[in-house]
């Protein structure tokens, strides 16, 4: 396997900061919004916004309109992502602390290596390690006692991290849209799911949001959904599931060290040593796996 070229090589490091910077913020930022947005309806519009703004860039520069096969891909991954997967966090966040939430997502491995076995695919030692060594720091996470989640959130957020890890696998063996074109059909057809979902639930604004409100809105449209979600996409095409996933063991780090710095939150010895546990399953999961002329020459020698 040939190495990557340069260039290459730093979308694929900008591609796993955006997942494990950026995408570990947003669990205060949702925080914060739903104190000002009924949660299904500021995911819906969010994800509306992102992929309307993206989907009118690149057809003004000449990108190709999805076909009617793609457009049903992406709605079946956009559905299991967004509605399911990130639209069930941010109902969750209204019972649910950012840092537990961002916890319950570390699962979200766990669910993809299930789901990709179901396809054939076989996951090496180490990577099964590096899960294993995750989950346990994820275990050590919740021991501290400072990240308490009711029930219907924990199963909320579990359910959302099925849900997006399905998409996840799923979504590489559907018809779908050519590079940025599927991100964006998957946030138009994923919005347009919650907000019918939102119809569903009966919610319904009572006042206008406060400008934290409208912040939190504008950064979850341009960095969670833009930036990050289209990375993660890049991420799907180009490395395993399982290391396109392990932001999930480090967005706990992020989301907790956050609430730490703009909430107030405070953490203990146990939390710490979760953090530094979490921190060395994503390098174990990320290490590039040794090609076979590099195996050879290791055996001559």
């Amino acid at each position: 396997m040939q190495a990557p070229a340069p260039a290459d090589r730093l979308r694929l490091i900008a591609s796993f900061f955006a997942l494990y910077v950026i995408w570990g913020s947003t669990y205060l930022a949702i925080r914060f919004g739903v104190e000002s947005w009924p949660p299904l309806m500021m995911a819906g519009v969010r994800f509306l916004i992102a992929g309307s703004l993206m989907y009118v860039w690149l057809r003004r520069h000449g990108a190709p309109a999805p076909t009617r096969a793609e457009w049903k891909g992406a709605a079946l991954v956009g559905a299991l992502l967004l509605a399911g997967g990130n639209g069930g966090v941010t109902v969750a966040e209204q019972w649910v602390a950012s840092g537990v939430a961002a916890l319950g997502v570390a699962t979200v491995p766990l669910f993809t290596l299930v789901f990709a076995q179901l396809w054939g695919q076989r996951n090496t030692r180490r990577e099964w390690l590096g899960i294993g060594l995750g989950l346990f720091g994820m275990l050590l996470l919740n021991m501290g006692g400072n990240l308490q989640a009711s029930p219907v959130g924990a199963v909320l957020i579990l359910l959302a991290a099925a849900s997006w890890a399905l998409g996840s696998v799923w979504g590489k063996r559907l018809s779908l849209p050519a590079g940025a074109m599927a991100p964006a059909a998957e946030m138009l057809a994923g919005g347009a799911v919650l907000m019918v979902a939102s119809q569903l639930a009966g919610e319904r604004m009572h006042a206008l949001p406060t400008a934290t409100g409208w912040a939190v809105l504008a950064y979850l449209v341009v960095f969670g959904s833009l930036i990050a979600f289209s990375a993660y996409q890049y991420l799907l095409r180009h490395v395993r599931p399982a290391a396109a996933t392990s932001y999930a063991y480090v967005n706990p780090v992020v989301a907790v060290l956050l609430g730490m710095l703009f909430a107030g939150e405070h953490i203990g010895a146990a939390e710490w040593m979760a953090m530094g546990v979490i921190v060395c399953a994503v390098v174990l999961i990320g290490l590039p796996k040794r090609g076979p002329r590099l195996a050879a020459r290791n055996r001559r020698h």
